[in-house]
């Protein structure tokens, strides 16, 4: 089974981005320091990659951004406001859909709706992005009919159907093929560059880290045994949509891998 065409995103699609501060920000888990206080600011509509060997803080990053979590210290501020539970002007796409297998792909997306949206207008909203993503034709199946990559897309218009200023992502495309992988990122890419929304992504993925983000912060240990940190914070400057085989980027492709101290050769 294969998806539709997908519909570009269109000026109405456009949504106000927020930036995103972090204000001593750690997080800890009794004696264990998983993350030492962090400062650090995510200008609005950028779309920034977190790498880092596993453990090092990644999700847990994430998860605070998304207010799924509460610092030890420190506070989060989602466009000048701080988060305090689920921020309402963002969205969360996990590895897994998550979808709920009693209800078809569009009963799915409408659970992303706001609270309070009217009906006609939430149905229109759902259809346009079950179109954005490509799953037009496929409204009315429910997630054991899909594939793998379909039920991802539908998580993905979930998110969108919310009109995030912030949309996060757990390595969204890390259980797909290799195939399904490619076309999902460069769905995300122009997704955001449709919409404008700022994207904050874990991924293992250093083609991947570059490939989408503007920005990728390596998060590792820093030697003040507080938790990890962020030891190196790379701008990407090449424009986007990207050539996977830009040569610019494979040099960064080189000193990303040095960072994290995978052999130059995988």
């Amino acid at each position: 089974m294969t998806t539709a065409p997908t519909a570009s995103p269109r000026a109405a699609d456009r949504v106000e981005a927020a930036g995103v501060r972090l204000r001593g920000v750690g997080r800890s888990f009794g004696e264990h320091r998983v993350l030492a206080p962090l400062d650090l600011e995510l200008d609005a509509g950028g779309t920034v990659a977190l790498v880092g060997a596993s453990g090092s803080g990644k999700s847990t990053l994430l998860r605070l951004l998304a207010g799924l979590d509460t610092p030890s210290t420190g506070t989060v501020e989602v466009a000048g406001q701080p988060v305090r539970g689920v921020h309402p002007r963002t969205a969360v796409v996990f590895q897994e859909p998550r979808l709920l297998p009693w209800r078809d792909l569009a009963g799915n997306v409408a659970f992303g709706l706001p609270r309070g949206t009217a009906r006609a207008q939430g149905r229109a909203e759902v259809l346009r992005w079950l179109d954005v993503v490509g799953l037009a034709d496929f409204a009315g199946h429910r997630p054991r009919r899909v594939s793998g990559g379909m039920a991802q897309r539908a998580a993905l218009a979930r998110a969108l159907v919310r009109r995030p200023g912030v949309l996060l992502l757990d390595e969204p495309f890390a259980a797909l093929d290799a195939l399904t992988r490619l076309r999902m990122q460069d769905l995300l890419d122009e997704v955001q560059r449709g919409t404008g929304a700022t994207v904050v992504f874990v991924t293992h993925d250093v083609d991947e880290a570059l490939h989408l983000a503007d920005r990728v912060l390596v998060l590792g240990d820093t030697g003040s045994g507080q938790g990890a940190g962020i030891v190196r914070d790379l701008r990407v400057g090449a424009p986007r949509p990207r050539d996977r085989a830009d040569a610019a980027t494979a040099r960064l492709r080189v000193e990303l891998l040095d960072l994290l101290g995978v052999p130059r050769s995988a």
